[in-house]
C-alpha cells in the first residue's frame, strides 16, 4: 500500500499529521499528489469547534477542499487525463442520477460526497495529503504554467460566482457585502465582473476591509462599534441586493435591515447550527427575496478558465504560505484576521 501524510482533524483545535496507508487505486480514479490547499473557513470552523453549522466530525477527518495537486497514477480511463498533468479537482462528486443533478443543479445533489466533510458518515476525507485519490470527473486539467495555488482557489471563486449568478442581473446595482474575507472578496470581484455599479463592504475588522479597498471596493465600513454610518449610507442610496458573506446571525439580521424594499438577500455564509433569531417579519413587510447560495456547479469550470485567461487573479487575496507538514500553525495563522485574510498550504 502507498503511504500518505493528511492534516486530519480529531476534535476541536486537534488537528494532527498523520501518517496512513492508501489502498491501491481503485478502477476509475486518479492519484493525486498535494501541490497547493487554501484553507477555507469552513476549514477553520471544524478547527476550532469540531463542526461547521450542522456538519459534526465524528471521526478523525482529513480537512481540504480547495486543493490542486499532480496526476502521478491513473486506474482506467480518464479522457483527457495523463500522468504528470497539473489539475485542479472539483471537491464535489455529483450522482448525476437524482432529481437535483437531472435538473441541473448538481450542488443540491441529493447523493454528495464532498470532500473534507462530515456531512455524510463515513465522513468523506480532503485533500490536504501528500497523496489522496479522486474521481477522473473531478480533475479539471491546467497548464503547467498555473501555479498549484492559483489552480487551488478555483474552488472558492466557483462559490461566489455561483452566489453572484444567485443574485441575478446585477448590472447597475447597487451591492453591500457583509464580510470582508476571502469569500468576500472573490464575490466581490465576481460582482463587479458581473455589471454592478456599486459595491459597499462591511466588516467589524480593520484588517480585510483596506484590502477589500485596494481590491477595488467603492466604500468600506467598519461596523464594530455600532451600524449608525452603514443606516444612513443606506438612507442616502438604498442597497438593491445584499450579500451576506459573514456566516454570523448579526450579519443576516443587519442584510436584512439594510437592503431596500423590494430587494434581494443571498445568504452565502455558513450559519451556525439550529435555530436563529432574525427579524423574519422584515422579510415579509419589505417583501424581499431571500435566496440561499450552496457550493457550485458548473461554475468550477468556468473559474479555472477565468483564472488561466488571467481574467481573475486570485493569488491577489493571498496573504501566507506555509507548508502542509505545518498545517496546525498555519490554521492558527488563518484564524487571525489582523495578520491574514488567506492562507495556502504548499507541498513543501
Amino acid at each position: 500500500m502507498t503511504g500518505t501524510v493528511a492534516a486530519t482533524l480529531f476534535g476541536a483545535e486537534d488537528l494532527r499529521i498523520v501518517e496512513g496507508a492508501l489502498a491501491p487505486l481503485a478502477p476509475g480514479m486518479v492519484r493525486v499528489r498535494f501541490g497547493a490547499g487554501g484553507i477555507c473557513g469552513s476549514d477553520m470552523h471544524y478547527f476550532r469547534h469540531g463542526r461547521t453549522g450542522d456538519f459534526v466530525v465524528r471521526s478523525p477527518l482529513v480537512l481540504g477542499h480547495e486543493v490542486a495537486g499532480e496526476i502521478v497514477e491513473i486506474a482506467g480511463a480518464a479522457p483527457g487525463l495523463a500522468v504528470g498533468d497539473r489539475v485542479a479537482v472539483n471537491p464535489s462528486r455529483w450522482c448525476h442520477r437524482c432529481p437535483r443533478c437531472l435538473e441541473g443543479r448538481e450542488n443540491l445533489c441529493e447523493n454528495i460526497y464532498f470532500m473534507g466533510s462530515a456531512s455524510k458518515t463515513p465522513h468523506m476525507q480532503g485533500g490536504f495529503a501528500t497523496l489522496f485519490d479522486a474521481t477522473a470527473e473531478q480533475c479539471v486539467k491546467v497548464p503547467a504554467t498555473l501555479p498549484f495555488a492559483a489552480a487551488a482557489l478555483a474552488e472558492p471563486l466557483a462559490v461566489c460566482l455561483h452566489a453572484v449568478a444567485r443574485a441575478g442581473d446585477l448590472r447597475g446595482r447597487n451591492v453591500v457585502l457583509f464580510g470582508a474575507g476571502p469569500i468576500g472578496l472573490l464575490t466581490m470581484i465576481a460582482a463587479r465582473r458581473a455589471g454592478a455599479a456599486a459595491i459597499t463592504v462591511v466588516d467589524i475588522a480593520a484588517a480585510p476591509l483596506a484590502f477589500a479597498s485596494r481590491l477595488g471596493a467603492d466604500r468600506i465600513l467598519d461596523i464594530s462599534t455600532g451600524t449608525g454610518e452603514l443606516e444612513t449610507v443606506a438612507a442616502d442610496r438604498p442597497f438593491d441586493v445584499a450579500m451576506e458573506i459573514s456566516g454570523t446571525a448579526a450579519g443576516l439580521t443587519t442584510a436584512i435591515d439594510t437592503v431596500r424594499r423590494g430587494g434581494t438577500l443571498v445568504q452565502i455564509g455558513n450559519l451556525p447550527g439550529g435555530l436563529l433569531p432574525v427579524p423574519a417579519n422584515k422579510l415579509m413587510a419589505k417583501e424581499l427575496d431571500l435566496r440561499g447560495s450552496f457550493r457550485f456547479g458548473p461554475e468550477f469550470r468556468e473559474a479555472v478558465d477565468l483564472i488561466v485567461a488571467g481574467e481573475i487573479d486570485v493569488l491577489g487575496i493571498v496573504t501566507g504560505y506555509r507548508p502542509l507538514s505545518d498545517a496546525p500553525a498555519a490554521f492558527r495563522l488563518a484564524l487571525d484576521r489582523s495578520q491574514s485574510v488567506k492562507v495556502v498550504l504548499t507541498a513543501a
